[in-house]
């Protein structure tokens, strides 16, 4: 491979002029900077790109770090995300912790040691040391889809409560009094604030929350198969499930199926995410739609303007959610 110093001795110049023509640093004659140019080619010679961005202060990079690549809802964000920073010309690393809290440590420790020039943060859950390693970092820092009270850092998130209410407040106004809802896990925090505008649903149409029609989840599909089966045993039965997710609602599909409940005539099903795979199920989901590409617009809006300038007061933005109404959904069936 060549060294500056091959190019230097090819084009008769010192490795300090061929360093002037590649960062454009100082003027040179243009017969000597094209003799550069023809040695840098006839050798195949390539600046290193990260020393060069180093020396300048930046790499044009930045790490997404995402909880669970897999799921289809964090996959679409990531892509979108990606996209935007491309635009704004940044690369992006992916680092995917599988929802494990050690792996998380060891990215953020990677990425705190590496030349990184900010990070969007999307943790496993709620825990303050994450947040609080990252916080105390030199590293501008983005979270996305999680909140922590007294964490002072840019932060973007949607309106999950008003997600629950919505996705309870339509399955109410079909008539469907008996609902259930599987929720995510309890250490995160969008999971708890759909569970709670659920209920601030069933108070405002005054109907009695019931604790046993709310199963704890894990978003996904086979939690919401397994819970299914449990609220479908029931004596009395809901007529209507609320998913905190639609990976597990397409389980609440699956388990409807087992039972032989049709959907959404013996069951309705509402969803949270809007993932593309909502769409082609069948049923098609009705479900809470969250705008992913807002939220990725919005993250690395922030992100930028927090690496120019590491003094801005930390914000939060909180985007609104609406509910996508498909075929999953119907009004009460009498039942004799």
């Amino acid at each position: 491979m060549a060294t500056i110093r091959d190019v230097a001795n090819l084009a008769g110049v010192s490795s300090t002029t061929v360093s002037h023509v590649v960062n454009k640093t100082r003027f040179v004659s243009e017969d000597v900077r094209l003799r550069v140019l023809a040695a840098m080619e006839e050798l195949e010679y390539r600046p290193n790109a990260l020393a060069q961005s180093l020396r300048k202060g930046y790499t044009h990079t930045i790490a997404l770090l995402l909880p669970d690549s897999a799921n289809p809802f964090f996959a679409e964000l990531g892509r979108a995300i990606e996209m935007e920073a491309f635009k704004a010309g940044y690369n992006l690393i992916l680092c995917n912790t599988e929802a494990d809290f050690e792996k998380e440590d060891v990215y953020i420790d990677v990425l705190m040691k590496k030349q990184v020039d900010g990070v969007v943060f999307c943790s496993v859950g709620s825990r303050a040391d994450s947040f609080h390693t990252l916080s105390n970092s030199k590293l501008p820092v983005v979270v996305l889809d999680r909140e922590l009270p007294g964490i002072e850092m840019d932060t973007v998130v949607c309106d999950n409560r008003q997600g629950g209410y919505l996705a309870t407040r339509h399955l109410l106004e079909l008539g469907h009094r008996r609902i259930g809802c599987i929720a995510g896990p309890s250490q995160v925090t969008p999971s708890a604030q759909r569970v709670t505008g659920y209920r601030a649903a069933l108070e405002e149409a005054g109907v009695l929350f019931d604790e046993g029609l709310v199963i704890r989840g894990d978003f996904h599909p086979e939690m919401g198969l397994l819970a299914t089966r449990r609220l479908l045993k029931l004596k009395k039965a809901p007529t209507a499930i609320f998913s905190c997710n639609d990976m597990m609602a397409l389980g609440i599909l699956r388990a409807a199926a087992e039972f032989g409940a049709s959907v959404p005539g013996d069951l309705s099903v509402v969803g949270f995410d809007d993932i593309e795979l909502a769409s082609y199920a069948i049923p098609s989901l009705s479900t809470i739609c969250q705008p992913k590409v807002e939220m990725s617009s919005t993250v690395v809006k922030l992100l930028l303007e927090r690496i120019a300038n590491m003094k801005l007061t930390a914000r939060r933005i909180v985007l609104p959610v609406s509910i996508i109404v498909r075929q999953s959904t119907t009004g009460i069936r009498v039942r004799p």
